[in-house]
């Protein structure tokens, strides 16, 4: 095989850092050795204190989704601090690097920030736990509600009584105001009802109490309210309340609220309606 001129070149420049290679592993062996012992070193430090972490995050029952993630995040952390202690250690330039490294960073940040947001709600929310899957909460902002049905790093997906899905960016969720209705795992029943003004209230509050007590859906350990609530424009306002389950809420209230009607028409109480009177006057 014949050597152009160019290939001489290449050839020479390539024997040229190679020497200067060597020349540098020489000056630096000492350097060197020092480095690899102290990888060595760190990197059984990370681990163990990897382990320790670990075992705090299972103690206070974090989510496993958040706990691995974390566990990564502080693993890449602590093996980058190491690298750059390292290379430093042979003489490299790591101030350079570390400020490409935090250019690209701040780049990337910004280009992605909607989903870092994202991301870190979904952080907050699987740490403070505000709801749990299986909970029913109103997102207060644009007032989607429905059962939660799982809790993903960057959204929340609810599903509605009528079995349509809703997936909410966890920014969302954390930059505004969320009501749990099913946290405490009961929930107060408040309904209310109009009797005409010419009934006698004491009757209908002892029909209305006889129903809530009846119930099966009413926590027998609860008390039940019946009140006058106002006084309409056409009828009094009779207020009642019971607690139930959070999962028998709607159950209870539309086998209570059909209850209260068939026990009205049984004992002839008139629920009011609004009516116009008419005058003719005759010139």
């Amino acid at each position: 095989m014949i050597l152009t001129e160019v290939d001489d070149i290449s050839v020479s420049r390539l024997e040229g850092y190679l020497n200067k290679l060597g020349d540098w592993l020489m000056n630096k062996l000492f350097q060197i050795l020092i480095m690899l012992i102290f990888l060595f070193i760190a990197f059984k430090i990370a681990k163990l204190i990897l382990k320790i972490i670990k075992k705090a995050f299972d103690k206070s029952k974090l989510d496993y989704s958040v706990s691995g993630f974390l566990l990564s995040l502080i693993k890449i952390l602590m093996y980058v601090v190491i690298i750059i202690m390292a290379a430093a250690m042979v003489g490299f330039q790591v101030t350079s690097l570390i400020t490409i490294l935090g250019t690209a960073g701040l780049a990337i940040g910004l280009a992605l920030q909607g989903s870092l947001a994202n991301f870190a709600g979904g952080v907050l929310i699987l740490i403070m736990k505000p709801f749990k899957v299986g909970d029913y909460i109103i997102e207060n902002d644009k007032n989607c509600e429905g059962t939660v049905e799982s809790i993903d790093i960057f959204y929340t997906k609810l599903r509605t009584y009528d079995n349509k899905q809703i997936v909410i960016p966890n920014g969302n969720i954390t930059n505004n105001s969320i009501t749990n209705v099913t946290s405490s795992g009961k929930r107060i029943l408040d309904l209310s009802v109009g009797i005409s003004y010419r009934q006698d209230i004491k009757p209908v509050k002892d029909i209305i109490t006889g129903v809530l007590e009846a119930s099966s859906y009413r926590l027998q350990d609860e008390a039940v309210n019946v009140f006058v609530s106002s006084l309409g424009e056409s009828s009094i306002i009779i207020g009642f309340r019971c607690w139930v389950k959070a999962g028998d809420y709607w159950n209870a209230k539309w086998a209570i609220i059909e209850e209260v009607k068939l026990q009205f028409d049984n004992n002839g109480i008139e629920i009011p309606y609004n009516q116009l009177d008419v005058t003719v006057k005759n010139n």
